[in-house]
């Protein structure tokens, strides 16, 4: 063996792996790709305190200071008022399906009592799910509305600050009031950790027979791609099955995490997102020629969805074009089932439109790996 250092062999072994490195595309894709998208991720989407929260108002009246009033949080920039609610029941619905963050209730005897300073009271409720997403939101507006409704009333500056104490405002953390990030995070790992090992686990045990030489035996049977496809995806969806056991029961007895609604519910949503992902990863191995490159496919599409979901980052937090990507992310849907279903007590009607999309996505990706399927081996 020679052991004397040869910069024409070290040349040539460069070459080598430059050759090997463009032959292996998905491989350097990902080279170039993960640190892009993070960068860009980070960069513009990603933020803390998210502003122009859509909200609801329940408005008994329409006087001066009630315009006043909603004009104050409106400048604040947190609050963004896009329904209008004209029931109780109609924004307690608003929030159980999530489409908004907050819920400002003036009552019919609003002006009357400001008139009279006879400490006139707004009502806000919050949806505290999550709890960062509201604090910001919550902690100056005590201060904002009071100067407001004073300089409704025509009272200097200096008045305002003596007299802010004048208006009450009532907020009510609903789903969450003790702002317990667990009460967040622990629904929201079910989805994560399903995603991570439904997908990687599949897309990997499939590359694995190409790899290895198996899969031209079960290409041999005569069996249908579509009972092939069942006969691989359905054994990991069992798998599953066993992880939703698991981590459920720890949210329960180890987080205390609540449990207001409806069992069956939650399962048949699981069940829909578990078979969408064990779908997504029979996709990945139909385009792998490895495992790692399975691997590598599969953390190109988790990451993503962890930071577009709303899991680690408050959802309305991001951009339009960061939502809009969001949207069609599967966990994105999931975790708003499971978040409205544990902790709102959600029904059916308020989450139908998310498993709807659940349903979509299970359907697309069994198209793309039917299409996929290869009867033979290239």
């Amino acid at each position: 063996m020679n052991t004397v250092f040869s910069p024409a062999r070290l040349g040539a072994l460069l070459v080598k792996e430059f050759i090997q490195m463009r032959r292996d595309r998905v491989t350097f894709a990902m080279m170039l790709g993960v640190p892009l998208m993070l960068l860009i991720l980070f960069g513009f989407a990603i933020n803390n305190d998210p502003k122009r929260l859509p909200a609801a108002l329940l408005a008994m009246s329409n006087d001066a200071y009630t315009r006043a009033m909603v004009s104050a949080l409106e400048n604040t920039g947190y609050y963004r008022f896009d329904h209008i609610a004209r029931t109780e029941a109609e924004a307690d619905l608003l929030l159980a399906r999530g489409d908004v963050s907050f819920v400002v209730t003036i009552p019919a005897d609003f002006g009357r009592r400001v008139e009279r300073d006879d400490h006139p009271q707004i009502l806000i409720e919050a949806d505290a799910t999550d709890p960062s997403v509201a604090s910001g939101a919550i902690s100056t507006l005590g201060t904002i509305a009071g100067q407001a409704l004073l300089r409704a009333k025509g009272m200097s500056e200096t008045a305002a600050a003596i007299a802010a104490d004048q208006l009450d405002v009532v907020v009510h953390r609903l789903y969450n009031p003790e702002g317990v990030s667990q009460y967040n995070i622990v629904p929201g790992l079910l989805g994560v950790i399903l995603q991570m090992t439904m997908v990687m686990m599949t897309a990997m045990a499939l590359t694995r027979e190409t790899e290895r030489g198996t899969m031209e035996n079960l290409l041999a049977m005569p069996a249908s791609p579509a009972e092939i496809m069942l006969g691989k995806v359905l054994p990991y969806a069992g798998v599953g099955a066993v992880q939703v056991v698991m981590i459920l029961i720890a949210a329960k007895l180890l987080f205390f995490v609540p449990f207001v609604g409806g069992l069956p519910l939650l399962l048949s949503a699981i069940l829909i997102f578990v078979l969408g992902l064990v779908l997504l990863g029979y996709t990945i191995s139909t385009v792998s020629r490895t495992q790692m490159q399975a691997m590598q496919l599969t953390v190109f599409f988790f990451l993503p969805s962890i930071l577009l979901s709303g899991f680690m980052f408050p959802y309305r937090g991001m951009p339009g074009w960061a939502q809009a990507l969001g949207e069609i992310l599967p966990l994105t849907h999931f975790l708003r089932i499971v978040r409205a279903v544990m902790l709102k007590g959600a029904e059916l009607p308020a989450v139908a439109g998310e498993i709807g999309w659940l349903l979509g996505f299970v359907v697309l990706f069994a198209c793309f790996a039917l299409v996929r399927f290869r009867r033979t081996l290239d």
